[in-house]
């Protein structure tokens, strides 16, 4: 049996409900004291060690139970990774990279639960029309990365062999300007729904989707700060469009580390904030259920989440250069990493997320 039959057949861990007495994060997070008996701080100390092999954390924020337990900052670094500016702090907004996907998934979720969005019918693309192959691909394969496309995620194509980036086509070249356009004029690849390619490209085309039903970018800013960031108090959020009008969700979203942590706690949470429902029922579930499994690295994928597959529900934003927002059922845990660190790093940082876990086992 592969990992994916083994974590497929498992019911969900129960998302946990907010704790008795602890007030809600929408203006600042309660305070609490480290529960793990010294275990955590010397993994703080690790990550936050730009010599320890997982390249510079720029911010850590750890809550647990509610209550923010623990976080650290270091310094600001230019593309290089080299230090430079102010020292990050609380109120630094840092980049998502492809956590944004995440965050994504929760805008789908209202859309699907007005019935704007249909998951299981044909993805509304006007470039897929009648007769075309690519009109078989659905909303769900788009969010489970599915569709079958043709579209190469590689952030250091070798160029001398002659490959190919479209990532990088998309969103520094000639798709900058339109990147839902762009991915979306992608051929078929594969029979939709048979094979797992992660892929910017396929986001921003379900981002596409999200600013055409809504009429454009002054909605989807209007639907993205009142009903998603706004009422979890992610004041800082600042998604980025391009010249099409689409939020470029793949990659582009500003926010300080302490707000992405609201987002994770949102998810923790099921989708409902201090008595609110701002998710469906179920939505969650549908973000954190297992669907594929990377044939690159062997990691498990839902729906714009991956999965760890451990005993205890844990799930994750991931975003180029190391971001994660890694949310954990069993232990009612959140754990952002925001920071720049190279592919050679990620061995590494996958391994002190799983020892952060471990320290607050029981």
């Amino acid at each position: 049996m592969s990992l994916l039959d083994d974590v497929a057949d498992r019911p969900l861990v129960p998302l946990p409900r907010q704790p008795e007495g602890v007030p809600w994060p929408t203006e600042e997070w309660p305070a609490g004291d480290d529960p793990t008996d010294g275990r955590l701080a010397p993994l703080l100390d690790s990550v936050m060690d730009p010599d320890s092999g997982h390249g510079r954390t720029r911010a850590v924020v750890v809550v647990q139970g509610g209550r923010l337990v623990a976080e650290r900052y270091g310094d600001r670094t230019d593309a290089w990774g080299e230090v430079t500016g102010d020292p990050v702090d609380a109120t630094t907004p840092l980049l998502s990279w492809s956590m944004a996907k995440s965050m994504l998934h929760a805008v789908v979720g209202m859309l699907v639960d007005e019935g704007r969005l249909h998951p299981d019918e044909p993805a509304p693309v006007p470039q897929w029309g009648e007769g075309d192959p690519r009109a078989a691909i659905t909303l769900e394969h788009l969010l489970a990365m599915r569709d079958g496309l043709d579209f190469a995620e590689d952030y250091a194509p070798d160029d001398e062999a002659g490959a190919v980036s479209h990532v990088i086509e998309m969103l520094f070249g000639s798709g900058a300007s339109d990147v839902a356009g762009f991915a979306a004029s992608r051929p078929l690849a594969h029979d939709p729904g048979t094979v797992f390619n992660y892929s910017s490209g396929t986001s921003n085309i379900v981002s596409g989707i999200v600013a055409r039903t809504l009429g454009g970018e002054a909605p989807s800013r209007r639907l993205l700060h009142e009903r998603l960031f706004d009422p979890i108090g992610m004041r800082s959020a600042d998604p980025r469009f391009d010249e099409a009008g689409t939020w470029v969700a793949s990659s582009y979203l500003w926010a300080t580390a302490r707000d992405m942590a609201r987002f994770g706690y949102l998810y923790l949470r099921d989708g409902v904030w201090d008595g609110a429902r701002l998710l469906p029922e179920g939505w969650v579930d549908h973000g954190r259920r297992p669907r594929s499994i990377d044939p690159v690295d062997g990691r498990l994928y839902g729906a714009q989440w991956w999965v760890v597959g451990d005993d205890l529900g844990t799930f994750w934003a991931n975003g180029y250069e190391g971001q994660s927002i890694l949310v954990c059922p069993g232990l009612d845990l959140v754990v952002v990493r925001l920071g720049k660190s190279t592919a050679e790093c990620y061995p590494a940082l996958i391994a002190w997320r799983a020892a952060v876990v471990d320290a607050f086992r029981p």
